[in-house]
């Protein structure tokens, strides 16, 4: 699917919530690692995620609007197949598998609009940067996944989480010798800058300038509005580009949540009111929906306060 093509570039979409806490801590699934490609083993697991995608399915239909349907592979890249347990091969083969679980349910759900994403998670942890890669490396590393996910027959690709820039260059360049759309989704701690302590439209006009303005749109994802909106800038080239929101339920700081036995679904209201009056002043942002410890409750918030 060529970037232009992306529907989302034009109009509301919905994606999901925060799929891995939302398994984890409200069904009471145990996910390895936090790999939510682990459920792809079993066909309970199966069963689990295709009821997972449905609700958010039946939402967007009930709303009138279109779906961003985010594979379960945010952990499945080739670093994490040994301590998952499995080959290379085998964790390839969950990729694939992740992307035929949506196909199935696109086309079982003919009438909304839906667009599959092959997720990319950072090699390391989507909190802490730890050993940033040079953008050639990074490439190298996550062109393994893309290659497995493009195969597989996805529209696009997300870089969700993404801690560094030449990470995020990295995946963009892989994407790009794909010539598949990508979005890149930066994580931002409570002041608004990457872990790394970037300021995040420095990251933003940095990946563009490396990349070719390759990316389709970014998103901010793993925090809460109160972590980034006083860092958006009116009127600014770099907020322009942003075409997304995926944010956390919780105000707490990614130390904080790090340490947490239960789960903290903040206020869902609150929430939604906030990204009201985020696309209020940032009418681009199109692409809405949660991370972590957000559900469908908070995703549905969210589409009642802000859906035309």
């Amino acid at each position: 699917m060529a970037i232009s093509s992306l529907p989302q570039l034009d109009r509301f979409f919905l994606t999901d919530a925060g799929l891995e806490t939302d398994i984890l801590f409200n069904k009471g699934i145990d996910l390895p690692l936090f790999s939510s490609a682990t459920l792809l083993t079993s066909d309970e697991g199966v069963d689990v995620l295709e009821a997972y995608y449905r609700d958010f399915l039946d939402l967007a239909r009930a709303k009138g609007t279109g779906l961003i349907l985010e594979s379960a592979t945010w952990r499945a890249s080739p670093d994490w197949a040994g301590p998952l347990g499995f080959s290379l091969d085998e964790l390839d083969g969950l990729n694939g598998a992740a992307i035929e679980l949506l196909r199935g349910l696109r086309a079982e759900y003919a009438d909304v609009p839906v667009v599959i994403s092959g997720c990319i998670g950072p090699r390391g942890d989507g909190y802490d940067p730890g050993k940033i890669m040079l953008a050639d490396e990074a490439q190298s590393y996550h062109a393994h996944q893309a290659g497995v996910l493009a195969a597989a027959g996805v529209d696009m690709l997300a870089a969700i989480t993404m801690t560094n820039l030449p990470e995020a260059v990295g995946v963009t360049n892989a994407a790009k010798a794909l010539g598949l759309p990508v979005a890149i989704s930066f994580t931002v701690e409570t002041d608004g800058a990457l872990p790394t302590g970037d300021a995040l439209g420095d990251a933003i006009a940095a990946v563009d300038a490396a990349t070719g303005t390759y990316p389709a749109y970014y998103m901010i994802n793993c925090a809460h509005p109160t972590h980034f909106d006083a860092v958006l800038e009116d009127g600014a080239a770099w907020t322009a580009r942003i075409g997304g929101v995926r944010a956390n339920a919780s105000c707490l700081s990614h130390a904080e949540l790090d340490v947490m036995t239960e789960l903290d679904i903040g206020d869902p209201e609150d929430l939604a009111a906030r990204h009201r009056a985020l696309i209020d002043r940032f009418p681009q942002i199109r692409v809405l929906g949660g991370c972590c410890g957000t559900d469908l409750r908070h995703v549905t918030a969210i589409a009642e306060a802000c859906l035309p």
